[in-house]
């Protein structure tokens, strides 16, 4: 078993993580920027190591500093979490080399998926579904062009070595083929330093399906059923559900061998997702991401599954805990995305200082989180508050349960998207199951709904603004302790003589 592990990421999934190593009798250690001295993961962990400033460049983005933090406090083992280095392959190669294991799959296995063309072709040979595209990264416009012709538009253009959308172009006709070549390849070679694109059929109506997979290093693989994430603005997921409203059980147990077999075909190893593009009955590979998600929780919440244990136990060398006929799906759970973002102003982050916060609770909720009140959202990092889970045995039970905890949710300091949250657990289309990744701008009532609501329903936080408004309760307690000076001077309340 491994004895210490470092987590090198913040917030709430370094929390997370950590409980998990505290429950399983492994000791933590936490790096943190100067930002984030006094936020709670720092001080839950067993030891913390400050690595630098602010910009992820110079803390959470710097192998050498982590690895340097690593083996002064003789962690064994390193969690990488979601984001800054989870999918970097030179990250988890440094561990390789120094004997530290890297809590994921191998670097091999990530630089692999974090090809998008190369994963194309693994997962073509895996008998796993592709969209109609190229196998090959393009080069020149008259090769696109042919290609464009022969799947059909609308295509949709994509970096090799993108993620969360970024550099992605959708072209409808030949006339903005050559834009779009151009515009792709020049976002791919500015942020992700590989200039490679390639082409795929853009599918309409598409929903985001994701299976969660597991596998240990003795051979064995299951999955654990399938989160829909199709709630997204700017391909950022924002609501999560497991399961999916659209699945069968003979879809589900399909689509879940697929799964299964894809990761097979890679030799993987740990926590990751297969991710599919569906639509109308039919699915296809889109991406695999090599780490745990963020919308994990809605996985454990209906399988009773404590996905971060099992990667500790499959990272100390351990065979699964559990086999493909022991998973089993009890409920349903749905998890939105609460971030310090204005949704009536185009979702803009709202950094700040949270001068309150109470989170929910009650009977089937769940909230990930790393703020307290008088924590400050920093400019410099994601802009997420917590992950809100809320469980019930069937869909609407879970529905009206995340509701009712929205309403509880009390953060005073900052705009939040909690207004958004509440709209879209109204929306008739939400609740009757029919999503798609175009959701947000095709329901273009939401903004309308929003202020509804704002109007419609005065919020637990306004009605305890003034228990957490620090100026009105400083001027309070300076009106008490003058009154009981007075009172001390002069019992009778009368003016002195």
């Amino acid at each position: 078993m491994l004895k210490k592990v470092l987590i090198a990421n913040r917030g709430e999934i370094a929390i997370r993580v950590m409980r998990a190593c505290r429950e399983l009798g492994i000791r933590t250690v936490a790096v943190y920027s100067e930002a984030d001295r006094d936020a709670i993961f720092a001080k839950y962990a067993d030891e913390a190591y400050c690595i630098g400033a602010p910009p992820a460049i110079e803390s959470y983005l710097n192998i050498k500093k982590i690895m340097a933090a690593a083996k002064e406090s003789g962690a064994d083992g390193i969690h990488p979490g979601y984001g800054f280095l989870a999918e970097n392959p030179s990250f988890a190669y440094s561990c390789e080399r120094e004997g530290i294991k890297f809590i994921g799959p191998s670097s091999r296995v990530i630089e692999l998926m974090g090809s998008k063309i190369a994963a194309r072709k693994e997962m073509s040979r895996a008998g796993v579904p592709i969209t109609p595209g190229t196998e090959d990264a393009v080069s020149d416009f008259r090769e696109a062009r042919k290609i464009a012709k022969e799947i059909g538009y609308p295509i949709i253009i994509k970096p090799s070595g993108g993620g969360g959308g970024i550099g992605m172009t959708i072209v409808q006709d030949e006339a903005g083929l050559k834009k779009g070549l151009e515009m792709s390849a020049k976002i791919a070679a500015s942020t992700f330093g590989m200039p490679e694109i390639y082409i795929e059929k853009y599918i309409l109506h598409p929903r985001h399906i994701e299976f969660q997979v597991m596998a240990d290093a003795h051979g064995n693989v299951i999955h654990l059923g399938e989160r829909e994430c199709s709630i997204q603005r700017r391909h950022q997921k924002l609501i999560e559900e497991a399961p999916s409203p659209a699945l069968t059980a003979e879809l589900r147990a399909r689509m879940g061998e697929i799964a299964v077999q894809a990761a097979r075909q890679i030799k993987y190893e740990n926590a990751g997702t297969i991710e599919f593009i569906f639509s109308k009955g039919e699915f296809f590979f889109m991406e695999m991401n090599t780490r745990i998600q963020v919308e994990h929780p809605v996985t454990e919440m209906v399988t009773g599954i404590d996905l971060v244990k099992e990667q500790l136990l499959i990272a100390s060398g351990q065979t699964l805990s559990i086999k493909q006929e022991d998973v089993k799906m009890n409920g349903w759970a749905i998890e939105c995305r609460i971030n310090a973002e204005d949704p009536l102003n185009n979702f803009v982050p709202s950094p700040g200082k949270l001068r309150g916060y109470r989170s929910p609770g009650g009977t089937g909720i769940r909230v990930d989180s790393g703020v307290h009140t008088r924590y400050t959202i920093s400019p410099n990092y994601d802009p997420m508050i917590s992950k809100l889970v809320a469980w019930g045995r069937d869909r609407d039970e879970a529905i009206e349960r995340m509701k009712r905890a929205l309403y509880e949710y009390v953060i005073v300091g900052v705009k939040t998207n909690i207004p958004f949250h509440k709209a879209v657990m109204e929306n008739p289309r939400f609740r009757s199951g029919e999503l798609g990744t175009h959701f947000i701008t095709q329901e273009t009532t939401l903004i309308d709904d929003m202020q509804a609501i704002m109007a419609r329903e005065k919020p637990l936080e306004e009605k305890l603004s003034q228990v957490f408004d620090d100026s009105k309760r400083a001027a309070a307690v300076a009106a008490a302790v003058a009154y009981t000076q007075m009172m001390q001077k002069n019992p009778r309340g009368g003016a002195d003589s």
